[in-house]
């Protein structure tokens, strides 16, 4: 049986990873998606499992010292991380999967032994800076200390675009979501798909 290929999905907080990653299991109902934990409370609608792993601080420790994480990184007041296990497993089993995490944590995955050299990265960026800043504004679910941080990150997140294998813009949901899975079923390393 042929090992499953890993999928790193990053970008900038506020490109739209979570929406476009909600079309791409629509379009590829056998991937699977791996699920993040998160020390971060639960927002209105999320639910646990299904988001976001919630976990409390001390679990989340407990998950670093036992290297049971592919990836972790601590963002605005909050840890969040990628359960090694659950991927291990699929991918031993032939399926392929996909990480949505924060470019900090598509480093790590890089630079993880075994996983992370067959990894292919991909980076989900905004049609424009104004736009990414618009979108980040006008979610309304964060304070503006926490949009502030974002922004800040962000910025240092676009400059992170030429260490990923591939690159789609995110001007239109469908359109994003159509070119991750062209990248996923049959990909060349270096494209840009707008």
């Amino acid at each position: 049986m042929d090992r499953g290929r890993l999928f790193v999905l990053s970008g900038p907080s506020g490109v739209g990873k979570s929406t476009v990653l909600t079309q791409v299991r629509e379009l590829l109902p056998g991937l699977w998606y791996s699920v993040s934990a998160t020390t971060r409370a639960m927002r209105p609608g999320e639910v646990d499992g299904v988001n976001y792993h919630f976990v409390s601080q001390d679990r989340f420790a407990e998950l670093i010292a036992t290297g049971r994480l592919l990836e972790h990184a601590f963002f605005a007041g909050n840890w969040y991380g990628t359960p090694r296990d659950p991927v291990e497993d699929r991918l031993a089993a032939g399926e392929d999967v996909l990480l949505e995490i924060e470019v900090q944590g598509a480093r790590q995955v890089r630079a993880a032994p075994g996983l992370g050299p067959q990894a292919v990265l991909i980076f989900l960026a905004p049609p424009s800076v104004d736009e990414l800043n618009r979108r980040l504004v006008g979610r309304g679910t964060e304070d503006p200390e926490t949009i502030a941080a974002r922004l800040a990150a962000a910025r240092d997140e676009l400059a992170a675009e030429p260490e990923f294998d591939h690159t789609v813009v995110n001007t239109n949901v469908r359109s994003a979501a159509e070119g991750l899975v062209q990248l996923m079923t049959g990909s060349r390393p270096g494209s840009r798909v707008p």
